[in-house]
């Protein structure tokens, strides 16, 4: 785990060394163990790493037989040992062991399609000097994450946009497509950014530059198999090769060369990929849960049942944390705003990691190619009860406001909204946080892009497929990308630790993607083949337990002990100052709030976590 920057000019122009290296100190978090840099003929390349394979042979950036290609790289290839026995057959003699050298061979013998070939997660840049040609690429999954800025035949890039912000001459200005996108989801899909002068690649894309001038390609689209192309054997027989395609992928997720351990939240995705570590390792698997004072967030319980089950070196915390001092802590750790709620726990259990292990496993994406979400249930039961949800909406809106996990008022409330809508704009209803109403309040008339095009684009590619495997498509593509795996790449990036994520591996989406909806969800049931598929390893509680989400109890945080800090955030002038929301229409939501009208604590966590960022970027 890495983080890279760099800068290139078309004209062999100056080339700021001293701007490159601001831009790789505002990486340093990422990768504390090593730092290297390359001036090449027209290009700078900077790499900070954070050793996790050939502790001793892997410093960056790395070249190929004769030095025509030089490579920098964020993540881990998987697949490299298997690719360089390959190579070398091929002829091509390695200098070190690393994955990142791979790489820049692979690049000589096989061009740009060599990133197909590619197992793992990863956000590169690769420097061919015979055609003065610089490549970008990122996974297909979007999970290390790679910004860009190109302008009068220059580019800058890197793993951060913090760091790109120091490139020379980059504007600052807010991009105002990109705020209304955030109030819409809670984050910034790509390929906008918070600013203007910045976009994100995209997953599954390159960026091919040359001669001044960038050009976008799509080189990967793992999507759901058209209705007449899913699987159709028995569930026995799916269930037992998820069961294996999992394993295989967590065996693969293992190889490093230091200790590994996993973030074990009681839920099926995480207790799942402990079950499988346990088995394929040899001393006791290292575990790391968080817990929570309230009873109905706390997993504690469930997490140590599978601990206890397979004998791992647990570690836990249980805390009532203080939310107004973790709150700027964690959103200078985000180098975009973010609205989700959950990136506090998750920042204090990869702190807790931290101590012990340096990289950890992570559940990211099971609930996206397995089903695992409530809104599917929701989306499956709307066309049948649409009707019946309009009508009792009056009385609906009445049902006083709760403060559990996701009480059941708000629950109720969002499907009697949206129920009716079509498919796509009812799945994002039942999750959108400002409806465009509000963020006309919040923001004012001037036209912006309706931020939903996003969705739309994503959900037009996979015509031909089951209903519920398009609108999990639109959340494998951009809620999970955009919020989920930047939450888990920048809270363990804080705290130099590498998460990886086995659920996104092709061997097991590629079988994910072709599964027919009844495996997925029926009725109220979620996520019914791989709840099957990992049942013989888990304890029944586990296996068969509802899904609870990785939250925090911030409804009743907002009307207790965090109100007087959201006041003082949220404040008038303060938000006068910052010049981006209407501090009435700021005003009016935090009280309806605070008076237990309406649970609005999402939509007052996402304005907070956007202020904090904002005044924490234009210190």
């Amino acid at each position: 785990m890495c983080g890279i920057a760099g800068l290139a000019s078309h004209d062999r122009g100056h080339l700021d060394d001293a701007a490159l290296a601001a831009m790789s100190r505002a990486l340093a978090h990422r990768g504390p163990d090593d730092a290297g840099e390359a001036r090449l003929d027209g290009c700078l390349l900077a790499a900070r790493r954070l050793s996790i394979i050939d502790l001793d042979g892997g410093h960056q950036p790395l070249s190929g037989c004769d030095d025509r290609v030089t490579v920098v790289q964020n993540g881990e290839i998987y697949n490299h040992a298997e690719l360089r026995a390959e190579l070398v057959a091929r002829g091509h003699d390695f200098g070190s062991h690393c994955d990142t050298e791979v790489l820049a061979h692979a690049y000589e013998e096989w061009g740009d399609e060599f990133l197909g070939r590619l197992r793992g997660m990863f956000a590169l840049a690769l420097w061919d000097r015979s055609g003065r040609r610089l490549l970008l690429a990122r996974d297909r999954f979007g999970i290390k994450p790679l910004f860009y800025a190109a302008h009068g035949g220059r580019l800058a890039f890197a793993s951060e946009l913090t760091a790109l912000a120091h490139a020379p001459g980059f504007s600052r200005d807010l991009d105002p497509d990109a705020v209304e996108a955030y109030l819409a989801f809670n984050s910034i899909p790509a390929p906008l950014s918070a600013y203007r002068a910045a976009r994100k690649l995209p997953p599954g894309h390159l960026l091919d530059w040359r001669e001044g001038r960038p050009r976008l390609v799509r080189y990967a689209r793992p999507a759901p198999a058209a209705a007449g192309a899913v699987r159709g054997e028995g569930s026995a027989a799916l269930e037992a090769e998820a069961r294996e395609r999992l394993r295989d992928s967590v065996r693969a997720h293992l190889v490093a060369d230091v200790p590994v351990g996993v973030l074990l939240s009681g839920g099926i995705d995480s207790s799942a990929l402990t079950a499988l570590a346990a088995e394929a390792s040899q001393a006791p698997v290292a575990t790391f849960s968080i817990g929570f004072e309230e009873r109905s967030f706390d997993e504690l319980e469930l997490a140590r049942l599978v601990a206890r089950r397979y004998g791992t070196d647990h570690h836990e915390l249980v805390l009532r944390p203080d939310a107004a001092e973790l709150l700027p802590v964690i959103a200078a750790a985000y180098d975009e705003p973010s609205g989700d709620s959950s990136a506090l726990p998750t920042y204090l259990v990869c702190r807790l990691a931290a101590g012990h292990v340096k990289v950890v496993l992570s559940g990211e994406g099971g609930d996206e190619l397995f089903g695992g979400y409530q809104t599917y249930v929701a989306d499956r039961l709307a066309p049948v009860a649409g009707p019946v949800a309009g009508a009792v909406r009056p009385l609906v809106e009445r049902l006083p406001s709760g403060t559990g996990r996701v009480p059941l008022d708000y629950k109720l409330k969002r499907f009697a909204r949206a129920a009716r809508l079509p498919p796509l704009e009812r799945h994002h209803g039942f999750k959108e946080i400002f409806a465009p109403e509000l963020r006309r309040e919040l923001l004012g008339p001037q036209t912006r892009a309706d931020p939903l095009h996003l969705y739309r684009a994503r959900y037009e590619e996979t015509l031909g497929a089951p209903p519920l495997a398009r609108l999990q498509d639109v959340d494998l593509g951009l809620y999970l990308v955009d919020d989920l795996l930047v939450k888990t790449d920048r809270m363990s990036m804080a705290h130099s630790i590498e998460a990886r994520v086995p659920f996104l591996d092709p061997v097991v989406s590629d079988l994910a993607l072709a599964l027919p909806s009844h495996h997925k969800v029926l009725g109220t049931s979620t996520k019914r083949l791989l709840r099957r598929a990992v049942a013989p390893l888990l304890p029944d509680a586990v296996a068969r337990g509802p899904k609870r989400g990785f939250s925090i109890p911030a409804a009743a945080w907002l009307r207790g002990p965090l109100l007087p800090f959201a006041r003082e955030v949220l404040s008038a002038d303060r938000l006068r100052a910052d010049g981006v929301f209407d501090p009435p229409a700021v005003a009016r939501l935090l009280e309806r709030h605070a008076s237990g009208e309406q649970d609005l604590s999402r939509q007052l966590w996402g304005l907070m976590g956007f202020a904090l960022w904002q005044r924490r970027a234009t210190a």
